[in-house]
C-alpha cells in the first residue's frame, strides 16, 4: 500500500475510533423513509438550501416522482419552500452511529453535498454504501474547517467520496485538485445560487383583470401580517395624491385572516373588492384583497412594485425576493428580513430592490417608482439576479437525469 493510503487510512481511523466515544442515541425521525426514490441534499447554508429545493423543484417538473430529502447543519432557520415530495432533517452528530442511523432510516438512492464543510464520518460510511455523491458548489471556505487543517488526508478521503466535484470558481477547483481530485470529476459551473422559475398563473384570467384595471397604477403589497397593515394604508393614501387612480393589491400572509383584513379595509373607509368572493375591482375600487390561495403569480405579474411584507417588524423573517423578482416586479422591502437576508443583499447591491422602514419611506418610495422607467430599470436588474446561478443547476440536473437513468430509477 503506497505511503499515502497508509497515513489517510491511520488518519481517518483514528478519527472515527474518536467519533465511536460518548455516542448518544439522538433524536428518532419525524417521517418514515417514502416508497421510491430518494435524493438526499445537505445544504450548509441557508441560501444552498433554497437553491437546493428549487433544484429538487425543476427535476421534479422533469421527471417522475421522487422524495428530496433536505438536511441543514442546525435546526435554525427553518428551509422556506419545501413542497410535496419534500422532507426536512436536521442532520445528526457526526458519531457512527448517528451516521449508521441516518443512512439505515433515508437509504438515499443519490446525495448531493454543498460547499464542503464536510461532516467526515457521515460522508465515509456512505462511500461504505456505495451511495452515488455529488459535491456542488465546492467553495474555498469550505475546506478550511479545523479539523481538515489539521487531519488533511481526511479531506483527500472523504473527497474520494463523490463521484463529480463542482466547483464555484477557477480557485476553488485549483485547491480541489491540489486536494487530489481528478480533473475527470472535476468541472467549474460558477455559484449555485438561489433563483426562481416563475410562478404559474391563469392567462385568461390575467387578461380578464388587466382589462378589468384598465391601466391603472398597481402596487402589491404581498404576504402582509396584520400590524403591517395601517403602515401600507397609510402609504397607500399619500402615495395615492399623485396617482389618484392608484390601486392596492393587498396579500395576506395567511390567507385565512381574510376576514381580519378585510375589517380593517372597511374600518378605514376603503372601497374594498375581496377576491375570495369572487369580486373584481371597479374604477372606485381603491384596496383588492387578495386572500386566496396559489395566486401569487397572477398578482406579481399585474404589479409593477411589490412591497414584500413580513418585514416591517421583527418576528416573521421576510419572505422570498426571487418570487416578485423572477416575473418582473420591481421589490421593497422593511428591514427584518434575516430569514432572506443573503438574497436580498444581492438584489439591493444591484440595485433591484430597495429598503423601507415605515410608510413614510415606503409614500417616498412609491412615488419615485411612478415612474415608468425606473420601475424598468429595476425589474431588469432584479431578473438578471434571478437568473444567476442557472449555468451550475442546469449541470447537476442533466447529470441527476443520467445518474437516475443509470440507477433505473424514476
Amino acid at each position: 500500500m503506497p505511503l499515502r493510503s497508509i497515513g489517510r487510512s491511520l488518519s481517518l481511523g483514528a478519527y472515527m475510533a474518536y467519533a465511536g466515544k460518548g455516542q448518544r442515541s439522538g433524536k428518532g425521525f419525524a417521517k418514515d423513509r417514502p416508497d421510491g426514490t430518494l435524493i438526499w441534499g445537505h445544504a450548509t447554508s441557508p441560501s444552498r438550501a433554497s437553491a437546493l429545493l428549487q433544484l429538487a423543484a425543476r427535476l421534479r417538473a422533469q421527471r417522475a416522482k421522487f422524495t428530496f430529502l433536505l438536511t441543514t447543519p442546525t435546526p435554525d432557520p427553518a428551509p422556506d419552500h419545501l413542497r410535496h415530495g419534500d422532507i426536512w432533517q436536521v442532520l445528526p452528530e457526526d458519531t457512527i452511529v448517528g451516521a449508521a442511523r441516518f443512512l439505515d432510516h433515508w437509504r438515499p438512492d443519490i446525495g448531493l453535498w454543498t460547499g464542503g464543510y464536510f461532516r467526515p464520518v457521515l460522508l465515509e460510511r456512505a462511500k461504505r454504501r456505495e451511495v452515488s455523491m455529488i459535491l456542488i458548489d465546492a467553495c474555498e471556505e469550505g475546506f478550511n474547517a479545523p479539523h481538515q487543517r489539521w487531519l488533511p488526508e481526511i479531506l483527500r478521503s472523504n473527497l474520494e467520496s463523490f463521484d463529480s466535484v463542482f466547483a464555484r470558481s477557477g480557485n476553488a477547483a485549483q485547491k480541489l485538485r491540489r486536494l487530489g481530485v481528478p480533473d475527470e470529476t472535476l468541472t467549474v459551473t460558477g455559484p449555485l445560487q438561489e433563483g426562481r422559475n416563475a410562478l404559474p398563473c391563469d392567462e385568461e384570467e390575467r387578461q380578464e383583470m388587466a382589462r378589468a384595471l384598465g391601466g391603472r397604477p398597481v402596487w402589491l403589497a404581498a404576504m402582509a401580517q396584520p400590524e403591517e397593515v395601517p403602515t401600507i394604508l397609510e402609504a397607500h393614501r399619500q402615495s395615492s395624491r399623485m396617482a389618484h387612480r392608484q390601486l392596492l393589491i393587498l396579500v395576506p400572509d395567511d390567507e385565512t385572516r381574510g376576514p381580519e383584513f378585510s375589517a380593517m379595509l372597511h374600518e378605514q373607509g376603503l372601497a374594498t373588492a375581496t377576491r375570495s368572493a369572487g369580486e373584481r375591482p371597479s374604477e372606485r375600487t381603491r384596496v383588492l384583497l387578495g386572500d386566496t390561495r396559489g395566486e401569487m403569480g397572477l398578482w406579481y405579474r399585474l404589479a409593477p412594485v411589490t412591497f414584500m411584507a413580513s418585514s416591517l417588524f421583527p418576528g416573521f423573517g421576510g419572505r422570498d425576493p426571487f418570487e416578485p423578482a423572477a416575473l418582473g416586479s420591481a421589490i421593497l422591502y422593511g428591514p427584518n428580513v434575516s430569514r432572506h437576508l443573503s438574497a436580498y443583499s444581492r438584489f439591493a447591491n444591484a440595485g433591484a430592490a430597495r429598503i423601507v422602514n415605515d410608510s413614510q419611506a415606503l409614500t417616498t418610495a412609491l412615488e419615485l417608482l411612478s415612474a415608468p422607467d425606473r420601475v424598468a430599470q429595476m425589474a431588469s436588474a432584479g431578473w438578471e439576479v434571478a437568473s444567476e446561478g442557472a449555468e451550475a443547476t442546469d449541470r447537476v440536473i442533466d447529470l441527476l437525469q443520467d445518474m437516475l437513468d443509470m440507477l433505473g430509477k424514476g
